[in-house]
């Protein structure tokens, strides 16, 4: 039995074999994650017939009663802060930025403040009325460092999300990945969308949205390769499913990589260059930049 109001829930337990609590509320309620509902367990806002019990481990018996009342989101709204940011260029409409590793891009749930947004709104001012993701038009993950574009105004947000739309500017990466290539060059042409299996996770799905992805080896080392990427397309996690379905994943790669890897800070991927036509002029920008200092010593070692 489970019965939803508003924001209670209410579930019946009806097996005759016990079974933990949290695991319990985590099947029956797939929109909250399994640490979220661990945090309600420990913070004494989940009740089994009507009594208060902390322990996630807490073993629920056939006919038992859960109960809980998940709190209302509060709203998120991006707001200025003083964060250092790498500048690589800014005009009126435009700003390249090379987003640090470890920085997550825009605010969102568990991740309110200190992003690339706050950052940017206390640098520049960004005329957008999106309140959660001002200026951004593509993004990179929290432990991907490297560039990205940022509109100022409508004109150029427009053109620029255009242009990714069309796949006529340019976005290349370069990443450290396990094994060894038998072919130099490939393209990885698979549909991506959400796992069924764990929600924080993207997968390959035939109905999944088009996904292609170029790559190049540049360098083989004993169990790693440094590799170039172009992107056509732009989904989620695009570079590590597909480096990862292709039996190459992503050295550092804490979600579709392997626990015997590179150390680091997470995925060793960098988006090295980035190119568009800006909004006003028509004229072709490129930019470049080298990965951080944790990138190049591990390849330092690696060809040591």
């Amino acid at each position: 039995m489970k019965i939803i109001t508003n924001n209670q829930y209410t579930l019946k337990y009806e097996e005759e074999k016990k079974g933990r609590l949290d695991n319990f509320i985590s099947e029956q309620v797939t929109d909250i994650s399994r640490s979220q509902i661990q945090k309600f367990i420990k913070d004494g806002e989940v009740l089994v017939n009507d009594s208060v019990i902390k322990k996630t481990g807490f073993k629920v018996s056939n006919g038992d009663v859960v109960s809980f009342t998940v709190p209302a989101e509060k709203p998120i709204e991006a707001v200025p802060e003083n964060i250092p940011i790498d500048v690589v260029y800014e005009d009126e409409d435009v700003m390249v930025v090379n987003k640090p590793q470890g920085m997550v891009v825009h605010p969102a749930a568990g991740h309110p403040d200190g992003t690339l947004v706050n950052a940017i709104l206390y640098h520049s001012k960004i005329n957008d009325d999106d309140l959660i993701r001002p200026g951004i038009v593509h993004r990179i993950d929290k432990d991907t460092s490297g560039l990205l574009m940022i509109a100022k105004n409508n004109l150029a947000k427009q053109s620029l999300m255009h242009q990714l739309k069309e796949k006529s500017n340019l976005r290349e990466y370069v990443a450290i990945v396990h094994g060894n290539f038998k072919e130099r060059k490939g393209i990885i042409d698979a549909p991506l969308g959400r796992s069924k299996s764990d929600r924080k996770k993207q997968a390959i799905v035939d109905d999944g949205r088009k996904a292609i992805t170029h790559f190049e080896v540049i360098e083989q080392f004993e169990d790693y390769a440094l590799i170039k990427l172009r992107l056509e397309t732009g989904r989620t996690h695009q570079i590590r499913v597909h480096m990862q379905y292709i039996g190459h994943p992503v050295a550092g790669d804490p979600l579709y990589g392997p626990k015997n890897t590179l150390n680091g800070h997470g995925q060793f991927l960098h988006a090295k260059t980035l190119g568009f036509e800006h909004p006003r002029t028509k004229e072709w920008m490129e930019f470049t930049v080298e990965p951080p200092k944790i990138f190049t010593d591990t390849l330092n070692k690696l060809r040591g």
